[in-house]
């Protein structure tokens, strides 16, 4: 049942982090210029990602653990919907992601700014995929 646990924690901690860039940083960067929302955003977006992906996969593998420990059902789903992220940030936030950090900080302009602003639409999934895992673990439990 620890690793469980260690799964909720997990969850928790990602959720934590998505859903503060998505209803805190995210929302005060639009009083930045464009050139600073960029300039804020690119370091910022490394760091998450540095720390949310890493953190997707040790729930992912802590929920198949404590699934094969209890036979919980929910342990498995909660681990899976963690590890959706990957895939969501693949192929759903990835090309914005990439038009983002390869426009130049000079050439920051109304563009840069509306796909900031839709990265955290995009971004807010995470959110929400973080939610239902710690749901799924918190009913496994």
């Amino acid at each position: 049942m620890f690793a469980g646990y260690l799964a909720l924690v997990t969850a928790a901690l990602f959720t934590g982090a998505a859903f503060y860039v998505s209803f805190a940083e995210q929302p005060a960067r639009p009083g930045l210029n464009d050139h600073a929302l960029l300039a804020q955003w690119k370091p910022a977006y490394k760091r998450g990602f540095a720390m949310q992906a890493p953190l997707a996969v040790t729930g992912f593998v802590l929920g198949i653990v404590a699934w094969r420990l209890t036979g919980g059902v929910m342990f498995l789903i909660g681990g899976a919907l963690l590890l959706a992220n990957w895939p969501w940030t693949i192929f759903g936030i990835m090309p914005t992601n990439k038009v983002l950090l390869a426009t130049e900080l000079e050439a920051a302009s109304s563009q840069s700014r509306a796909l900031i602003v839709k990265w955290n639409r995009l971004h807010s999934v995470r959110t929400v995929l973080g939610c239902l895992a710690i749901l799924a673990f918190l009913i496994a439990l």
